[in-house]
């Protein structure tokens, strides 16, 4: 019986209790007095007993009436209570954040003002570049790298930044391998690749001639899963790197790395976030889209 009894009518009748008139609680939930009636009957029609006695002049509950509101309508007010309280928490920048990012120290920082601005959202946070990871994982956001056109995802991808990319060597090994001049000198030499992130090899540049780029598979030795070990490892002389110049920036200054110019330029390493595909995106995903938005190239 109780899956029959809508809870519209349940709200008519509440509100003509207190109301004790079928018009003032006509006006109070803004719905015409015969909607009101009609829902009434329905619900005394549904439970087999009169709720009010009508006449010309007055209404008055009955028995059954009063019985009805007084078993009832507790519960329906702690309802419409917890409804309220979870549509205020879900519009409040609050909760916990659960991200893959990459280890790099501009993600670092923007992460810790992240916090320090929200502090009411808890942040969990994984660096781990394992390509296998997915949203399906109970991420809320994943940070990812990628040259060139992207995969097709089964959620949204938002470009965060874009960083101009350059093969760079430390001078060392430029003396004792000698500097290319081009992609093909660049395939013979000894480079730093990484494992999982942008699938290691092969390296993509810009085409001239084409929107598609250009794809050439080093010769690697050296593989790593972190853009600040690869840039280490190229200070140290181990092998050519392809890295933003923009995390790179202190060892080019202080000459610990050269960029290597070659015939043809790397493609731009951009940053995505990825998160799922939802109607209605949770705030605290909302504000930390937003601050993703001041991470740039200065």
């Amino acid at each position: 019986m109780n899956d029959k009894i809508d809870s519209i009518w349940l709200q008519s009748f509440y509100c003509v209790y207190l109301c004790n008139s079928f018009t003032r609680a006509s006006e109070q939930l803004e719905i015409p007095s015969s909607n009101i009636s009609r829902h009434i009957s329905l619900l005394e029609k549904q439970l087999g007993v009169r709720l009010f006695e009508r006449s010309t002049r007055k209404i008055s509950v009955t028995e059954a009436g009063s019985q009805l509101y007084k078993r009832t309508y507790h519960l329906i007010a702690s309802l419409n209570e917890a409804l309220d309280d979870i549509k205020t928490n879900n519009n409040t920048i609050s909760g916990q954040l659960k991200i893959l990012v990459p280890d790099i120290p501009i993600l670092a920082d923007a992460l810790s003002a992240f916090s320090i601005q929200y502090p009411t959202i808890s942040i969990s946070c994984d660096t781990s570049l394992d390509s296998k990871l997915t949203l399906q994982d109970g991420y809320d956001v994943i940070l990812s790298f990628s040259r060139g056109k992207l995969a097709d995802k089964n959620w949204i991808a938002k470009k965060v930044t874009s960083w101009k990319s350059a093969v760079l060597a430390s001078p060392k090994l430029i003396e004792q391998v000698g500097e290319p001049n081009s992609i093909q000198d660049l395939s013979k030499l000894p480079c730093i690749t990484t494992t999982t992130a942008l699938n290691g090899t092969p390296w993509k540049f810009r085409s001239n001639n084409s929107t598609t780029p250009l794809t050439l598979s080093v010769t690697s030795k050296f593989k790593v899963n972190s853009g600040s070990m690869a840039k280490t490892a190229a200070v140290a002389g181990v092998g050519f790197a392809i890295l933003a110049e923009q995390v790179c920036k202190k060892e080019i200054e202080a000459a610990e790395l050269k960029v290597v110019q070659l015939d043809i330029e790397p493609l731009d390493l951009e940053l995505y976030a990825y998160y799922s595909n939802r109607t209605l995106v949770p705030p605290k995903i909302q504000a930390f889209l937003e601050h993703l938005e001041t991470v740039n190239a200065s």
